[in-house]
C-alpha cells in the first residue's frame, strides 16, 4: 500500500474510535476520578502502548500526545484521540515494518499533571552517530516545539566519560511554544532570551548527570525528555535509545515521518515552495524550452541531454524534499475537521478543499475553449481530420520534430505532410475560402502550441503526443463540454463546509482554523500543481532525449537496443544514448527487460473489485486500461479511465470520462482530487486493477461506496 492508501484507511479506522460512545459505567467512572483528582489543573494525555519504546522499537513520534488538556471531559475526548492513534498510518507502517502483529496491538494511556518548564530539552546518554559523546538539546518553552521541528534547538555534545562540553551549536531563538488557554501556542520570544542561551554551563551539567543517573538505572544509555521549573529539574519521559546500527526500513519510517510536519513548519515550507522554488523551476523551464537543441551537432546534443538530466534530478529532488512534505497540510486539516467536529463522514473535509483552483483545471479549460471553436466550425475540424490522417501515412524518420511535418508545424499542407494528390492539392487552392481557413489553421495551431507551451507536462514531447491531442480535441469536439464541479450548489455546500469549521472554534481560536483552512486548500492545490512545474522540466529533457534517439535511428543504428519511449528517464540508457552520440562506432548492447508472467491474469477473472470510495457517484462505461503514454490519446468520451495513478500531467482527458478507477491512491491522490472537482465518480486502491480489467470491458463504478463491478467482458 502507498502512503496515500495507508492514510486513508487510518482515518476511516481512528473515525470509528472517535464516534463510538464510552460505555456508560466507564464513562462515569472515568470521569469521577479525573474530576477529583485533576480538578482543573492542566494535565497531558500520552501514549503508553505496550512494546512501545523497547530498546529495538522506538515508537517516537508516532502515537497522539496532548498537553496542557483542563477538564474531566476534555481529558476523556483526548483518552479517545490517542486510543484511535493506536491505528494512525505511522503506527500501522511502523508496526508492518518492525513485524509486530497489528491485531494484537493495544494502548495504555498516561494522564499527568503539566509540568510547565521555563526551557525544556531531550537528552541522548549515547550519541547516535559517536558512541564518545553524549547529547543535549534546548529550547526556551515547552518540549513540543523541538519535538515537532517548529523551534530549533541549541545543540551540546559532551564526552560521555567525564560530561565536559566538546562543541556548542547556539539556535536561531526568535520563536518557542508556550502552554495557551487550551493546548499550546507559538509565541515570539523576548529580545533577552533571543540572545542568551536557554541553558547555564551549570544547567548543563545537571541534565548529563540526570542523564547517567537514568542509564545507571536501567542499564542502557536512554532517551530522555525533561524541564526545568524554576531552577528544579524535572524528568518527564525516559526510553532506551533504539538499535544505533540503523537500517534500511528505520531510514524508510524516518522518511515518512518527516512528511508529518507541524503548522508553523508546513507555513515556512509553503513560502519556501510558492516563492523561491517555483518561481526558479519555472525560469529554469522557459530557459531551456528557447533553447535551438535541434541546431546542435551530435556531441553537443550529449552533453546537452546530460545537463537536462542534472537539472532534472535536482528539481526532483527538491521535489521529494519539499514539495512531498507539504502535500501533509491538507492531511493536517483533515485530522483537525475530524477531531473538531466529529462529522458522520471522515472525508467531509475533501469537499471543503475541493473548488480550489489548480493548474490542470485551467488548463482543461483552455482544451476546452480549442474544443469548442473545432466544434463550431465544420471547416476547421475537417482540415484538423486531414492533418491527422496525413500525419498516420507519414514514417517516424520523417515526421518526428521536424518543422512543416509535426502537428506543431508551422504549415498543414507542407509537401512532406499532404500525401493528397496534385488535383486535390490544386483543387485546395483555387477555394476562395482557402485564406481564411488556412488562417484559422494556423490560429489554431498557434493557440494548442501555446497552450502545450504554458502548461507543458512530460507527455507534450512524447512522439506522437500532439496528434494525439488532436485527437482528443476532436473527440471533445464531438460531445458537449464537462462543467468543472462549480454550480451555485457546489459553491454553497463550500460555504456551508466553511462556516461549520469555523464554528467550531471559539473566537480567539478562528483566525488560527482560516489560515489552517487556507493552509489545507494551499496544500490541496499544489499537490496537483507540483507536478506540472516538474512536468515542464522533465518535458525539456525529453525533448532533448528524442532528437537524440531521432538521429540514432536515422543512422540506423537504434532500432535494435532503443528500448520503448517511457523508459527514456534510465540513468543507463540516458549514458548508452549519449555515447552513441559522440561516437558513432559504439554499438551498446542493451538487452530489453523481460516481461512479466500473465498467467495469474488470465486465470483471475472477477466480477467485483473493491477499493476506496474517493469520488462520489456511480456510473457505467466501456474501460480504457492506460498502460503507457499512447494509450491515453485513444479514450473515447464516456469510457472508464483504469490506470495505475493518474498523474497530473494526463488529467486533460479525465473531462472525456464517465469514472476513474485507479490501482493506487486515495482520497487526496491526484485522480481523486480532479474527479472530485469535475464530480466524476473515482474508486482508487484497486489492487491489480490494470490486470484484471481489460479494454472493452463494461464496468459499473460505485464512487460512493468503492465497488467496481464488471458487468460485461470484452468478447
Amino acid at each position: 500500500m502507498r502512503w496515500e492508501e495507508l492514510w486513508d484507511i487510518s482515518e476511516k479506522i481512528k473515525h470509528m474510535f472517535i464516534r463510538t460512545p464510552f460505555p456508560g459505567e466507564m464513562e462515569k467512572e472515568l470521569e469521577v476520578e479525573f474530576s477529583s483528582y485533576f480538578e482543573e489543573k492542566a494535565v497531558a494525555v500520552r501514549s503508553s502502548a505496550p512494546g512501545e519504546d523497547s530498546a529495538k522499537t522506538s515508537f517516537a513520534g508516532v502515537h497522539a500526545s496532548y498537553v496542557n488538556i483542563r477538564g474531566a471531559r476534555a481529558i476523556l475526548r483526548h483518552l479517545r484521540l490517542v486510543w484511535a492513534s493506536l491505528w494512525s498510518d505511522a503506527a500501522l507502517l511502523y508496526r508492518k515494518e518492525m513485524g509486530l502483529d497489528i491485531l494484537s496491538s493495544a494502548m495504555a494511556v498516561l494522564v499527568q499533571e503539566m509540568i510547565e518548564g521555563r526551557v525544556s530539552g531531550v537528552a541522548f546518554g549515547e550519541n547516535p552517530d559517536n558512541e564518545s559523546e553524549a547529547v543535549i538539546e534546548a529550547v526556551y518553552g515547552l518540549n513540543r516545539g523541538l519535538v515537532d521541528g517548529t523551534v530549533e534547538p541549541d545543540h551540546w555534545a559532551l564526552a560521555r566519560k567525564t560530561g565536559s562540553i566538546k562543541t556548542y551549536m547556539p539556535a536561531e531563538r526568535e520563536k518557542a511554544v508556550f502552554s495557551g488557554e487550551e493546548g499550546t501556542e507559538l509565541k515570539a520570544l523576548p529580545e533577552i532570551f533571543q540572545k542568551n542561551p536557554p541553558l547555564t554551563p551549570a544547567e548543563v551539567l545537571e541534565v548529563f548527570e540526570l542523564v547517567r543517573k537514568t542509564e545507571n538505572l536501567f542499564g542502557t544509555p536512554q532517551d530522555i525528555e525533561w524541564t526545568f521549573r524554576g531552577s528544579t529539574l524535572y524528568i518527564l519521559q525516559a526510553r532506551p535509545i533504539t538499535t544505533l546500527q540503523q537500517e534500511d526500513r528505520d531510514e524508510k519510517r524516518r522518511w515518512y515521518l518527516s512528511l508529518r510536519r507541524s503548522f508553523e513548519n508546513l507555513k515556512e515550507l509553503r513560502k519556501a515552495i510558492e516563492e523561491k522554488y517555483i518561481p526558479a523551476m519555472q525560469a529554469e523551464a522557459r530557459v531551456l524550452e528557447k533553447e535551438k537543441i535541434e541546431k546542435l551537432p551530435d556531441s553537443a546534443l550529449a552533453g546537452e541531454i546530460e545537463r537536462r538530466a542534472e537539472i532534472y534530478r535536482k528539481w526532483y529532488e527538491i521535489y521529494w524534499e519539499e514539495f512531498i512534505p507539504f502535500a501533509h497540510g491538507a492531511r493536517l486539516f483533515g485530522k483537525v475537521y475530524n477531531e473538531t467536529l466529529n462529522p458522520e463522514d471522515p472525508y467531509e473535509f475533501a469537499d471543503l478543499l475541493s473548488g480550489t483552483e489548480m493548474l490542470s483545471l485551467e488548463r482543461n479549460r483552455k482544451l476546452e475553449e480549442i474544443s469548442e471553436k473545432l466544434r463550431k466550425s465544420p471547416e476547421l475540424m475537417k482540415a484538423t481530420k486531414e492533418q491527422i490522417e496525413a500525419e498516420e501515412t507519414i514514417p517516424e524518420k520523417e515526421s518526428r520534430y521536424e518543422p512543416g511535418t509535426s502537428l506543431a508545424g508551422e504549415t498543414r499542407y507542407s509537401d512532406t505532410n499532404n500525401r493528397h494528390s496534385d488535383t486535390n492539392r490544386t483543387e485546395f487552392k483555387e477555394r476562395p475560402e482557402i485564406e481564411t481557413e488556412r488562417k484559422a489553421v494556423t490560429e489554431f495551431k498557434e493557440e494548442l502550441n501555446s497552450l502545450i507551451s504554458r502548461y507543458g507536462g512530460s507527455y507534450s514531447e512524447s512522439p506522437g503526443a500532439k496528434k494525439g491531442l488532436y485527437r482528443l480535441l476532436l473527440e471533445m469536439a464531438l460531445h458537449p463540454p464537462v462543467p468543472v464541479h462549480e454550480e451555485k450548489k457546489g459553491s454553497d455546500q463550500i460555504q456551508h463546509l466553511k462556516e461549520k469549521f469555523l464554528s467550531g472554534f471559539e473566537d480567539k481560536n478562528k483566525k488560527c482554523a482560516a489560515e489552517l483552512l487556507d493552509l489545507g486548500r494551499a496544500s490541496y492545490r499544489l499537490r496537483d500543481d507540483d507536478n506540472i512545474y516538474l512536468g515542464k522540466i522533465e518535458a525539456e529533457l525529453k525533448r532533448a532525449f528524442f532528437e537524440g534517439r531521432k538521429r540514432v535511428i536515422e543512422r540506423g543504428s537504434g532500432e535494435a537496443w532503443l528500448p520503448e519511449v517511457q523508459a527514456f528517464s534510465a540513468p543507463k540508457l540516458t549514458a548508452e544514448l549519449t555515447k552513441t552520440l559522440r561516437d558513432p562506432s559504439y554499438s551498446p548492447e542493451w538487452k530489453k527487460q523481460p516481461q512479466k508472467s500473465k498467467i495469474f491474469r488470465e486465470k483471475v477473472k472477477p466480477r467485483q473489485l473493491l477499493g476506496n470510495p474517493s469520488g462520489r457517484g456511480v456510473a457505467e462505461g466501456f474501460a480504457r486500461v492506460i498502460l503507457k503514454e499512447p494509450d491515453l490519446f485513444n479514450l473515447k468520451a464516456g469510457e472508464v479511465l483504469v490506470c495505475d495513478a493518474v498523474d497530473p500531467n494526463m488529467t486533460f482527458i479525465v473531462p472525456l470520462c464517465s469514472a476513474i478507477v485507479e490501482r493506487r491512491g486515495g482520497m487526496l491522490i491526484h485522480g481523486a482530487i480532479i474527479a472530485r472537482e469535475y464530480g466524476i465518480p473515482c474508486v482508487t486502491g484497486v489492487p491489480d486493477a490494470t490486470g484484471l480489467i481489460k479494454n472493452g470491458d463494461y464496468l459499473a463504478v460505485d464512487g460512493y461506496l468503492g465497488i467496481v463491478t464488471v458487468l460485461k467482458r470484452r468478447e
